[in-house]
This record gives C-alpha cells, structure tokens and sequence, in this order.
C-alpha cells in the first residue's frame, strides 16, 4: 500500500496577523524609549527661584529685578580672585566679567584681553619665549602667596556655578547636636591634645614644660583640650554654645557638612560669597567693610585682636578676647556673618599636608603687622589634622538642577586601577570600567572631515564605543 505525503498546512492568517503585531509592538517600544531619552535631555532645570534653605544664603547670578537666573543662561559668577594687596587687578578690564568665554582658548582670554594680546600672541610666548631662569622653576599645584594676607598673587579672573552657603560659622551647639546624634569622637579627642593661645591657658605654669607650635610659638600644646573644653581640663563650652565650634579638623568638619546634606564650599566659592557683589577692579575693595584701615570702623564688622600687643595684650575694642557669639558683627551685603574674623574656616581643596582655611581670626590685624592681615583675600595652609582655638567652618548646599549627560568613549576608560589616599595615609584601589558596557558604532564609513556635528554630541560616524553617562556633580563633601 503506498502512502500520499501530505502537503504543508499553509500558515494560517491569524498567526500571519500575530507576528505583524508583535513586530510592530517592537518597533513602537524602540521609538517610544527614544523619544523618552530626547525628551528628558530637553526637560527644563528646576527654578532656583523656588529653592530655599533655612540659614543659607544663595550667591548666583541676579537679573535686574533681583531674580535669580535660571541655568538656562550662564548663572554664575565671576569675580576677580586674589589678595587685595596687588594692585595688578586695575589692568582688568571690567569687560573680561561679563564676556562670555567658551572653549579651550578661554582660558587665555580672560588675562590677556587686559594686557591688550591676542590669544596668538600669548600662545607663542609660551611656546617659544625665553624662560626667566632667575625664578626658577615652580613644582606642580604651585601657589604663589602674598606675605601679608596670604592671599594669590597675582589677582585673576575665575567663575563659579550657584550655590547656598551658610550665613554663619557652625555653632558648638549645632555641633552638638551631631556629636550626640551619631556618637562621632574629633581628632582632637583621638590625639588627646589641641593647639590653645598661650594667654589663654588657665594656668601660667604650663608654659615652662608645654610643648608649642614650631611655626608659631603663641601656640600650646594642651592635653584634654578640644571642643567641649576649648582651654583644656577644667574648662567648658557652656555659655558658649552660639560661638563657632573650634578644635576641629579638616575631617570634622566635612563629616559634619556631609551629615547635614552639605559640603564644605571651595576656595572660589567662599571668597566670591565674602566679597559680596565687590567683583571688579572698580568696586573691589581690601576689607569687608571698605578700604578704610581702622579700629574704629573694622570694630562693627570683624572680631580681630586690635590695638594690644599680640598675644598678651588684647584691649578688646570690639568687646571679645577670644571667639565670639555668631551675628555678633555687621553682616557683608550678601547678608553673611563673620566672613571676616571671629575663626578661620576649612574649604576644600589642597593637599592632606596642606589644607586651606580663609577669612582670618580673632588674633590677626589689620595690617598684617602681626599674624595675617584680615582682608577679604586671607588665606593659610594647615596640616588637615590640625586642631586650634581659632579654627572653624561653615557648609555650602549646590541648587538642584536637572541631570546632564556626556559621552565616554572607549579609548577615554582603559580599565586601570585608580588609586586614592584617604586622610591616615591608606591607599584604597578602585577598578575603572573595562568597556564591556559600551556600544559599537555599526557604520564602518572612513571619518568625514566635512560633517558639521555639535562636539557635545558622538559623531554619527564615529566608529570608537561610547556610552551616555551623567555628568558629576558635587552634591556632599567627599574629603572623607
């Protein structure tokens, strides 16, 4: 008996009709997750009109009728950065500060439209001028200083982007508060000694065995001194709980910003918010309160020493031998306290040896005949483990914005091992991303130099892989 093959059953047209669908709905989900991406590239940066924070103070750009810009537009500022003492800043031009600079020449513009050079001209000095071996030359990260202020030198002109900053130094009592919350312990408490003003010690006695600073003498060793006893044993913080917390370190006082949700401001930052509006070589001024180098005047602004003979004669015309209460003084125009005097404060920024404080304290002058001159450009370096009776802090808070993103490309992220060195000398190691995430482009076309493209943006030619991934921002402090 032969058996007839049966023909294929055709494909039935309801199967026909499911797979057009299926394939249809792929096609819909692509173009949707698109049109999310680009639409959440377009969506507007929240208003910093609409942002606020108890105690903070926003410095960021204003229009004419006092609103904050939006980050639409450049809302950040610049300002002429440097000590008050270097008249170099007159040759700035008051246009370098509102002229929009872009690019990888800008920051050649900026200086050399004050000295009348092109960027050419500039540029072939640098490469081909004739070195000035009577300097010397300067190691890497170099900052030149002035020896009254400690101010840069020279003066120049620098931008930065909005923030919030605390209107007044951190209190003993809002540190307090952090201590009793997450049972932290200073650096002073673990070393069991801190720096304390030789004429404040309870008794004279301990001057003949104490052990001072090698770099400033004024300066004891006391054990059991820090900040609940800021004199050592038998000494207390009470009745000073609103003065500015003191004997802490560089490390304190970022774990207290970052438990707060804030950060510890940069140097650009806390001079920009000190000068208050003052950013020209027309209107910049050497002290908070103007140029007039006064007890009489600088008494309703700034906590300094005076008129005595530093460190055993304080005449106290400003009313305080040592720390005082914070708003005590006149506010600067942005409404900040104590941005000069009272106790210097920790920024971010320089080495682990060499951290950066600003603003000067209640033992500095006027003119820089003792000590530091209490400009708007006074600057020190001090090791971050470093704890004194005149050393405080206040955080800054950036403004929220929307997420804004950029490409990496392959070549940009080898897979190399980075390595950091956190504040006791320990190297942690850190493993980049190796590329496995990344794309590769599928056009295999040779690179057109023709092609208009935003350099923001890949190139649709590109043949390296790349990535999107969110820009960095700096929201908490990461000294830690």
């Amino acid at each position: 008996m032969t058996m007839m093959r049966r023909s294929p059953r055709p494909l039935r047209s309801y199967k026909i009709v499911f797979y057009i669908l299926l394939w249809s709905a792929c096609i819909f989900s692509v173009i949707t997750a698109n049109e999310e991406a680009v639409e959440s590239d377009e969506e507007p940066h929240p208003d910093p009109n609409e942002q606020d924070h108890t105690g903070m103070i926003y410095i960021g750009r204003m229009d004419e009728e006092g609103t904050r810009v939006g980050f639409e537009a450049d809302n950040g500022i610049k300002y002429i950065f440097g000590t008050g003492f270097d008249e170099t800043h007159k040759e700035i031009e008051e246009a370098d500060l509102h002229h929009e600079h872009y690019g990888p020449d800008s920051g050649h513009d900026v200086p050399d439209r004050a000295h009348g050079k092109t960027r050419e001209q500039v540029l072939h000095e640098k490469r081909r001028g004739e070195l000035d071996l009577t300097k010397g030359p300067k190691p890497f990260g170099w900052f030149e200083e002035h020896p009254l202020d400690g101010g840069a030198v020279p003066p120049k002109v620098v931008r930065v982007d909005p923030f919030f900053i605390d209107e007044a130094p951190v209190t003993n009592k809002e540190f307090g508060k952090f201590v009793r919350a997450t049972y932290y312990e200073t650096e002073a408490e673990k070393f069991g000694w801190s720096f304390v003003l030789s004429s404040f010690l309870p008794n004279a006695e301990q001057l003949e065995y104490a052990e001072v600073d090698p770099e400033a003498e004024d300066w004891v060793a006391v054990d059991e001194a820090y900040w609940r006893s800021p004199e050592g044993p038998g000494t207390s913080y009470k009745y000073r709980e609103n003065h500015p917390v003191i004997h802490v370190s560089h490390r304190d006082a970022a774990e207290y910003c970052k438990w707060v949700g804030k950060r510890l401001p940069g140097e650009r930052e806390w001079e920009a918010a000190a000068r208050a509006g003052h950013f020209g070589p027309n209107n910049r001024t050497l002290y908070m309160w103007g140029d007039e180098q006064t007890i009489e005047v600088a008494k309703e602004y700034a906590n300094l020493w005076g008129a005595g003979d530093f460190p055993w004669e304080n005449i106290a015309e400003d009313g305080w031998r040592a720390t005082s209460p914070v708003k005590t003084f006149k506010p600067n125009a942005f409404g900040l306290y104590d941005m000069t005097g009272n106790v210097w404060e920790w920024v971010r920024g320089g080495k682990h040896k060499n951290r950066i404080v600003r603003g000067g304290s209640y033992v500095d002058s006027l003119d820089g005949s003792f000590n530091h001159a209490a400009t708007l450009g006074a600057r020190a370096t001090l090791h971050g483990t470093t704890t004194t009776g005149n050393v405080g802090f206040r955080c800054v808070k950036a403004p929220k914005r929307k997420a804004e993103y950029h490409y990496v490309y392959e070549n940009e992220d080898s897979g190399a091992q980075l390595v950091m060195e956190d504040a006791d000398g320990k190297r942690k190691y850190s493993q980049q991303n190796t590329g496995s995430d990344y794309v590769e482009d599928a056009d295999d076309d040779e690179f057109d130099e023709d092609i208009d493209h935003d350099p923001t943006k890949p190139r649709p030619d590109e043949k390296r892989g790349r990535k999107r991934v969110a820009k960095p921002r700096m929201l908490t402090s990461d000294e830690l």
